[in-house]
């Protein structure tokens, strides 16, 4: 009787993996076959011809695959280096020090993210419009810092605040300056919280499309512009192909990130 009970469980349970495994891997399976199929359409299942004459086009010296990373890599590394230089220095206030409503200014840093994209997007093109900022690099780069600074700004500070206040007390009671104790005390143990919001800010930018779109279009050109541009000319093979490209940083840096973010940093955020 038990084990006429138990089997209808395991069998549910056993559909909700296979459901959920579908749910997540059927798109990367589905992308991947893409990737090789050079020719394939409907009512076939699976492609009549496999290759890698579309990984040649993404990868030819003339076409854009390749400018295109290069682009959205020095966009990414200049949105990390605006985001910590504003996150560090509030990171450390927000973290450290006994600022009055705190939690007004955390929640402060998320409000680009409670409104649609599209519309903030829209409102800071025109802006940027009025200052000559609209397709440029340097444009790109602070639209990408608004939406990185969510991450970089909560984790410095959550960083910040896992460091224990009574070694830069001893580092002060031996003589050493409030900067001098902030550099060689408190910056080295908060800096894997700083590293893993420098990662996330990285892979944030290198995925970010809407304010690219509205904001550096035409004259600047990422890998999500060019995986967009791919998959609305029916060309899955290099869209597919350039996603398989953004995957790959983005597994790399992840794998770092469980190296630096433990879950007692974050765990203080909200303290």
């Amino acid at each position: 009787m038990g084990a006429g009970v138990r089997l209808p469980s395991v069998a549910l349970k056993a559909a909700l993996i296979v459901l959920f495994a579908f749910v997540i891997f059927g798109p990367i399976a589905n992308m991947l076959i893409w990737a090789f199929a050079e020719v394939w359409y409907f009512p076939h299942k699976l492609p009549l011809k496999w290759g890698f004459a579309f990984w040649e086009r993404v990868f030819r010296p003339q076409g854009n695959a390749m400018a295109s990373l290069g682009t959205s890599v020095v966009i990414a590394f200049g949105t990390v280096l605006c985001s910590l230089a504003i996150a560090i220095p509030a990171g450390y206030a927000l973290g450290r020090g006994k600022l009055p409503w705190r939690t007004a200014f955390l929640l402060l840093f998320l409000l680009p993210q409670a409104f649609p994209s599209v519309a903030v997007h829209m409102n800071i093109a025109r802006i940027f419009y009025s200052l000559g900022l609209n397709g440029t690099l340097t444009g790109v780069v602070l639209v990408h810092t608004l939406q990185g600074l969510v991450f970089s700004v909560w984790i410095a500070t959550a960083a910040f605040a896992a460091v224990d206040r009574d070694l830069e007390l001893a580092a002060r009671n031996m003589g050493a300056t409030p900067f001098l104790a902030f550099r060689t005390v408190t910056l080295p143990l908060a800096l894997p919280g700083i590293l893993a919001s420098a990662i996330f800010v990285f892979l944030t930018s290198l995925d970010e499309f809407t304010g690219t779109f509205f904001v550096g279009v035409p004259e600047i050109k990422t890998m999500p512009l060019l995986l967009f541009s791919a998959s609305m000319e029916g060309n899955y093979q290099v869209a597919s192909i350039t996603a398989l490209i953004l995957l790959v940083p983005s597994i790399l840096f992840m794998l770092l990130i469980e190296r630096f973010l433990k879950a007692d940093v974050l765990a203080k955020v909200g303290s």
